[in-house]
């Protein structure tokens, strides 16, 4: 055998010789068993899945939220009734002005004085006119009455013209017949000349008759015509003046309207000046004072100070992300942690939490702030511990929320929180189906976010 081969043969005895040290083979079956147990508590411990969120305390009636005190009129502040901190029951007083012109509320007084007597004078002149047109009414129903009548008699004289011409003419036919008879017969001397005479005056006596007659008739006719006349132009005038009236009438009454209108209106500036000291709108505590008791003059309108009312229901207001928005429907489960109240929080594990609170999701906000976080309104959740009290819980108050989703195993979740996967939807979440689910998957913008989903 050559050396080389010698050399190879104590080599490999050497290596044979060489043993693995005892706490490197220990700490290898520790890491490899630590690595089995941990890959099984990542496939069998659940994980409570959570949307986190953060807010604030605040009323759930917008009347019961901080409000500002205005000032009712120009002015100044006189005196304060109240200081920061004091608490007020509704109609307290909190504050008394001055108007920058004393003897305004006189001159107020004067001009409304005034007014009144205007529509005093207004109502009277209404009540004069109002009187005026009944009577302007009798007078045209009397003098239309009398115009009908002697329009019926002339009508009446008329008839009797046309009457007495009928008879005048039948008249004036026999005496021409007699008239021809009597010259008939004078010719034949059968009668006397004395007697055509007779008839011949008799003639024209009926013919004369005949043209007074036509006359009177004529007359008649044009009397009824100008009783007509006299009859259209007593009702137009007698109309003409009730209009006229009636004209009057509403011009007086719109004075009158107006006036009271202005009466009110200086029944409202009168009671505002009158309502120089301001009282509590409602029951709450004084957060700040803003006017300031110095002569500094103020506008009507401007804040005099900030009232804080007691609230009877309060709620939590969280802001979430809008990427985890879906998930949170009304009614979830929420825990809560408050500002200076010493909790302890296991995000994945509420039910080991210390000094948290239930709550649930009492409405979402149908829009966003504009910066794409969702306001969510979280209620105290009756089936657990009461909330703190207001001594404690005051509104404005800081507050971390956690909305409770589904319970997973915690490696899903290592998982979702690697690739930044929204949380899993509810399973009573509806799912699309048809078209709705191209849509929905064409909008997801992904086959990773869908298996996340799923």
């Amino acid at each position: 055998m050559s050396a080389e081969h010698h050399w190879h043969m104590d080599a490999r005895l050497s290596l044979h010789g060489v043993q693995t040290p005892r706490a490197a083979r220990v700490l290898s079956r520790l890491l490899v068993a630590m690595i089995a147990v941990g890959a099984t508590l990542l496939v069998v411990t659940p994980w409570q899945q959570t949307i986190a969120g953060s807010g604030r305390v605040i009323a759930f009636s917008p009347e019961q939220r901080p409000q500002s005190i205005d000032a009712p009129v120009d002015g100044r502040v006189v005196r304060w009734h109240v200081s920061e901190g004091d608490t007020v029951r509704r109609g307290d007083p909190i504050v008394e002005l001055a108007d920058n012109d004393p003897a305004f509320v006189e001159r107020l007084e004067a001009e409304r004085v005034q007014v009144a007597l205007t529509i005093e004078q207004g109502e009277q002149r209404a009540r004069v006119l109002d009187d005026r047109i009944q009577g302007l009414e009798e007078t045209r129903r009397t003098g239309v009455a009398a115009a009908e009548l002697r329009a019926r008699m002339a009508g009446e004289r008329a008839a009797a013209a046309e009457q007495a011409l009928a008879a005048a003419r039948a008249a004036q036919v026999t005496a021409d017949l007699n008239l021809e008879r009597q010259t008939a017969l004078a010719a034949k001397g059968l009668t006397s000349t004395r007697n055509v005479e007779l008839a011949v005056l008799e003639a024209t006596q009926r013919a004369a008759e005949v043209e007074r007659a036509v006359a009177s008739l004529n007359a008649a006719r044009s009397e009824l015509g100008a009783f007509d006349a006299e009859l259209q132009r007593t009702e137009a005038e007698a109309q003409t003046r009730i209009d006229e009236a009636r004209a009057g009438l509403a011009s007086a009454q719109s004075d009158v309207a107006k006036a009271r209108a202005e009466l009110a209106r200086m029944d409202v500036r009168v009671s505002r000046q009158q309502a120089q000291q301001v009282v509590a709108p409602i029951d709450g505590t004084v957060l700040r004072i803003v006017g300031r008791q110095s002569g500094e003059q103020l506008k009507a309108g401007a804040p005099l100070a900030v009232l804080v009312p007691a609230s009877v229901r309060n709620v939590v207001e969280l802001w979430i992300n809008g990427n985890d928005m879906p998930m949170v429907q009304a009614g979830r489960h929420v825990r809560l942690q408050f500002e200076g109240w010493p909790a302890l929080q296991f995000t994945g594990w509420p039910a080991v939490a210390v000094g948290t609170f239930g709550g649930r999701v009492l409405l979402v906000d149908a829009t966003d702030n504009g910066l794409g976080r969702f306001r969510v309104l979280v209620d105290a959740d009756s089936t657990d511990d009461p909330w703190p009290s207001s001594h404690y819980l005051r509104q404005g108050v800081r507050a971390n929320g956690w909305v409770l989703l589904d319970t997973v195993p915690i490696g899903w979740e290592i998982w979702r929180q690697f690739n930044g996967f929204p949380p899993i939807i509810a399973p009573e979440e509806p799912l699309p189906t048809g078209t709705e689910a191209i849509a929905a998957s064409d909008g997801a913008g992904g086959a990773g976010t869908s298996g996340a989903t799923k």
